[in-house]
């Protein structure tokens, strides 16, 4: 008697929303496409491309890879590229002056795929570690500071530079002080009024960063990096880089990583009307591809279900190294992997 009349005044059930394909696409809330994508891609001025021992499927690639990679993501709808180079030790100096060599790698790859596909949408990275005999974001004094104001004046000529070879999107995480505003006014200065600025807005000092800097051999020499990232242990400090990177003048901000802080997403996404992004950072992509390659779990599945929760989370965008991989599972190609 109870079980029928509580059956009977169950009005609601939840399920009937979910017995189908169908019904179940009504209500989805979040959605994941290549439009939705940003491609990482570390490259180097050697003939071969060098395959990244601690990322499988990932590589230092070749200018010949390069474009053949592009390519690749173009063919299955990703057409956002964010740009790392591995710059050889000769050219690694204190005060990282190679950034702005115009003839440098990462000028002469952006001129070239520029000129190969205009609508290409290049992302650069503004940093000094990849340039630094020192290994660090910034300039590093004789007693071990990391100097905030001499740091910036190098990552604005390191962004004029990239601007100027024909960057659509300057992206600066190297968590100095002011630097937004400065490269703002100095991307200005020399007609880029048009160039976006994607601030890394809250770039934690995180440990998944690991394979990252075996990729372009840019761990620091000494010290760590937690003067300039943020700690770990901190989500309101993400609100006053915020509201300094917003009112200094960025175009877009991110929060990296992006799995372990999907919560600071949430913030962030809740505090500003600018479009969010976030990085599935190289020990995000590490740990999914480890477990997979072992068989415990479905690279496909796993991998989407990770990108929901960070649009979930509330990111508009995602730097992810699966994004050429998860465009082409979802135009269909399950054989597509690493």
């Amino acid at each position: 008697m109870w079980q029928s009349w509580y059956i009977v005044a169950m009005r609601s059930r939840p399920r009937r929303n979910r017995k189908s394909p169908v019904v179940r696409a009504y209500q989805r809330e979040t959605t994941v496409g290549p439009e939705h994508l940003i491609y990482p891609l570390f490259i180097h001025g050697g003939d071969e491309d060098v395959p990244i021992s601690s990322m499988p499927g990932c590589s230092r690639l070749s200018p010949a890879g390069l474009v053949a990679e592009v390519e690749a993501a173009r063919a299955v709808g990703v057409n956002s590229i964010v740009l790392f180079p591995a710059i050889p030790e000769a050219l690694k100096t204190a005060d990282g002056r190679e950034c702005f060599n115009p003839d440098g790698l990462i000028p002469r790859s952006i001129a070239g795929l520029k000129e190969r596909w205009p609508d290409l949408t290049v992302v650069t990275d503004v940093a000094l570690d990849p340039y630094s005999s020192d290994g660090h974001d910034g300039i590093v004094s004789a007693d071990g500071r990391i100097l905030n104001d001499e740091t910036v004046a190098v990552l604005c000529k390191q962004a004029v530079a990239q601007a100027r070879a024909g960057a659509d999107i300057i992206s600066p995480s190297d968590m100095m002080d002011g630097r937004i505003g400065a490269i703002r006014d100095a991307l200005d200065a020399e007609g880029f009024a048009e160039v976006s600025i994607l601030a890394y807005t809250a770039k934690y000092a995180s440990a998944f960063y690991g394979p990252f800097r075996e990729a372009l051999d840019s761990a620091p020499k000494h010290g760590d990096k937690k003067t300039y990232q943020m700690d770990p242990a901190n989500g309101r400090e993400a609100l006053r880089e915020l509201a300094l990177d917003v009112s200094e003048g960025a175009d877009m901000v991110m929060v990296k990583p992006a799995g372990p802080y999907l919560d600071v997403i949430r913030r962030v996404r809740d505090a500003c009307e600018l479009p969010v992004a976030a990085y599935q950072v190289s020990g995000e992509y590490a740990m999914l591809k480890a477990a997979c390659e072992r068989g415990w779990l479905d690279e496909a599945k796993v991998v989407e279900e990770s990108l929901i929760a960070i649009r979930r989370a509330g990111a508009d965008v995602i730097l992810t190294y699966f994004a050429r991989h998860f465009a082409a599972w979802l135009a269909g190609d399950r054989t597509a992997a690493r």
